[in-house]
């Protein structure tokens, strides 16, 4: 019999197990008041997270000053304020004491959707936290959002290490993560302009995108992109287009042209006009050959067709 899985490690960056835990006490809600009751037999209550737990004004709670999302959904916030009118507010948020306030650590979605739905006390655990602390857990918390597009996350990930002037292999060490997924991420953000909007607004994938990256120039990766987007292209297809070129590139590269400067002229011509590679391979001084002209989906076939004027055709 297989062995029981080892469960992998939690990593909150520095310092920050010690403002999340231990926790070994789980809280239930009693006629509306919070309440700590010890989760496991096996140990004894955490005084401290019972004397940390509050029912704090939300006037005098300000926000995390080093939260680095500045986005925020309304439709989201307003389904989790009708959630938290209905049920309550049920994980506390994590604040520090600051003047006669406090400032959230962690939670901050939490405390605007229960501003909206017009509570005002916010269930909250109360810690001791530096300047250091409260900017690195804003930044943990935000990259393992579960709804962060891929830019999202790869700009998170290049702030946690600007922010902390540290390497790829030690991020990946705090964070938890392996170092080749921090590394593929941020490759994203070499990427131009238009295919990151892309990959913001779910047009592309990941997946995509990283074939996309091994073209050698920005524009390649433009027009292989848009011909993704528009042809709704697989990643395995892309993929395939991509090895096609650069083998075809390196080929070139070692063998010069031998084709007329016409015939090139002409083929080059026919590729911007049907927006798809068109070759053009002639015999007997030019006086025979053949004309190819290269689809990759379905969709591509059929705007392609009605380009050159046939419509109807049945698809073999």
């Amino acid at each position: 019999m297989a062995g029981k899985k080892k469960e992998k490690p939690k990593h909150l960056g520095r310092g920050l197990q010690s403002l999340l835990s231990p926790i070994t006490s789980a809280q239930t809600e009693i006629n509306g008041a919070f309440s700590i009751a010890p989760a496991t037999p096996n140990f004894p209550p955490d005084k401290e997270l019972r004397n940390s737990l509050r029912e704090i004004s939300l006037d005098s709670i300000t926000p995390n000053p080093y939260q680095p999302r500045t986005v925020w959904n309304d439709e989201d916030l307003n389904d989790l304020a009708e959630s938290i009118k209905v049920s309550g507010v049920i994980q506390p948020i994590i604040v520090r004491p600051a003047g006669t306030g406090f400032e959230i650590i962690a939670g901050e979605r939490r405390f605007r959707a229960s501003a909206l739905a017009m509570l005002k006390t916010i269930p909250a655990l109360v810690r001791k936290a530096t300047d250091e602390q409260m900017l690195e857990l804003a930044l943990v918390e935000n990259i393992h959002r579960t709804n962060l597009n891929p830019i999202e996350r790869a700009k998170a990930y290049r702030n946690y290490l600007n922010s902390f002037a540290i390497t790829q292999e030690a991020a990946a060490q705090r964070l938890g993560e392996n170092r080749s997924v921090i590394s593929n991420y941020m490759r994203l953000l070499d990427l131009p302009r238009e295919i990151k909007q892309m990959l913001a607004d779910g047009s592309l994938s990941m997946g995509h995108a990283r074939a996309i990256l091994a073209l050698p120039t920005d524009e390649l990766k433009r027009k292989l992109a848009n011909k993704a987007m528009a042809g709704r292209l697989s990643v395995r297809e892309v993929e395939r287009l991509v090895r096609k070129y650069v083998t075809g590139s390196a080929q070139s590269q070692r063998q010069p042209k031998t084709k007329a400067p016409n015939i090139i002229d002409l083929e080059n011509k026919l590729t911007d006009q049907l927006k798809t590679r068109v070759s053009i391979d002639t015999r007997k001084n030019g006086q025979r050959g053949k004309i190819v002209i290269e689809f990759y989906s379905l969709d591509d076939f059929d705007r392609i067709a009605e380009s050159i004027g046939l419509q109807d055709i049945e698809k073999v």
